[in-house]
C-alpha cells in the first residue's frame, strides 16, 4: 500500500525556503505534558514490572515530570527566552491546571497532544476517531483559550483519516510525520505536517541509547550545526523534543541548559514554536 498522505518532494527540488528575518534555522522546544492511567503500561524505564498494576517503579518515574520537571524546565526556558510548543494531553487541563496557569501567562503555544498517553487512537473507527478529536480539542481550547492549530497523536498514532479530521475542526497542522526537516503540505488541503523528531528526544536519547547529559549536549549541538549549514540552501527546522520526566532529572538540566545556551547564542536562529512556523509556511509557501 502506498502513501496517500502526501507525495515525495526531495528538499534539493523546491524553491527557498526562507524565514522572518533571514534566520536560518527555526527553532522551537516540543514539551510533552502529558497523563498517563494508573492502570495501563506505558513509557517505561524498567520492563520488567511495566505491566503490573499499579506500577510504582514507572508510574512515580513519569509522574515526577508534572510534578517536579517542569517547573526546572520552566526556569530554564524563561533563561532563554523561549516560548514552550506543548503537547499537551486533554486530560492535564483538570489535573495539574497549575501547569496550565504558568503556560497562559507565558503564551505558551498549544499543541493537542490526545486525551492522555495511555490511549492511542490508532484502531478507533471515524466516527469514534471524530469524536474523540473534537473532545480533546474543546477540552485544551477551553482550558488555556487559545485557538488550536496544531495537533500530535501520543506516541505519534494517527488512522488514516486524521488529517481530516483534524481539518473539518479547524486544525492546520501535524507534527506525527518525522520525515523533513521543512514543512510539507499533506494531500488533505489546508493542512501540512511540522518538522517533529524521534530521534533528537529525550525519551529515545536516554531511555532508548542511554546517552549520558554530556553526549545528549553534544547530539544536540551536532544537529544544530548541520542544519545551520544546510541552511545556507533554505530554511531548516529544528525541534528539541523533551519530556519533563526525562530532562529535567537534576543529574540532566544542566545539560538541556547548556545545549539552549548554544543555540540561543547563534545569530541566524528564529527562537520560535510550531504554531509559527507553521503559520508561516502556510502565508508565505502555500499563499495559492
Amino acid at each position: 500500500m502506498d502513501n496517500a498522505l502526501y507525495d515525495y518532494s526531495p528538499i534539493v527540488t523546491r524553491p527557498r525556503l526562507d524565514w522572518p528575518n533571514a534566520a536560518r534555522v527555526a527553532f522551537y522546544v516540543g514539551v510533552n505534558i502529558e497523563h498517563y492511567e494508573i492502570d495501563k503500561p506505558s513509557t517505561s524505564i524498567f520492563a520488567g514490572t511495566a505491566k503490573l498494576k499499579p506500577d510504582p517503579l514507572n508510574y512515580g518515574w513519569r509522574d515526577y515530570g508534572v510534578r517536579v520537571g517542569i517547573w526546572r524546565m520552566i526556569e530554564a526556558l524563561d533563561r532563554y527566552g523561549l516560548r514552550a510548543s506543548v503537547l499537551l494531553n486533554a486530560d492535564v487541563c483538570a489535573r495539574y491546571p497549575q501547569i496550565i496557569d504558568a503556560g497562559r501567562a507565558r503564551d505558551w503555544a498549544w499543541v493537542a497532544h490526545g486525551r492522555n498517553n495511555s490511549i492511542f487512537q490508532a484502531d478507533m473507527t471515524i466516527e469514534q476517531e471524530r469524536a474523540y478529536l473534537a473532545e480533546v480539542v474543546a477540552t485544551i481550547t477551553a482550558a488555556t483559550g487559545k485557538r488550536i492549530t496544531g495537533w500530535m497523536g501520543p506516541a505519534l498514532t494517527e488512522t488514516f483519516e486524521t488529517p481530516g479530521l483534524l481539518k473539518e475542526l479547524g486544525l492546520s497542522y501535524v507534527l506525527d510525520w518525522c520525515a523533513d526537516d521543512q514543512p510539507f503540505p499533506l494531500n488533505v488541503p489546508g493542512m501540512i505536517s511540522v518538522p517533529y523528531s524521534v530521534e533528537l528526544n529525550d525519551v529515545m536519547l536516554f531511555t532508548g541509547h542511554g546517552l549520558s547529559g554530556e553526549e545528549f549536549y553534544r547530539t544536540v549541538v551536532d544537529q544544530f550545526d548541520q542544519l545551520y549549514r544546510d541552511a545556507e540552501q533554505g530554511g531548516r527546522v529544528m525541534a528539541l523534543c523533551l519530556h519533563p520526566f526525562v530532562i529535567n532529572q537534576p543529574f540532566r538540566h544542566k545539560y538541556l541548559e547548556k545545549a539552549l545556551a548554544y543555540i540561543a547564542g547563534h545569530e541566524g536562529v528564529w527562537l520560535t514554536t510550531s504554531d509559527d512556523i507553521a503559520a508561516h509556511y502556510a502565508a508565505e509557501v502555500q499563499k495559492d
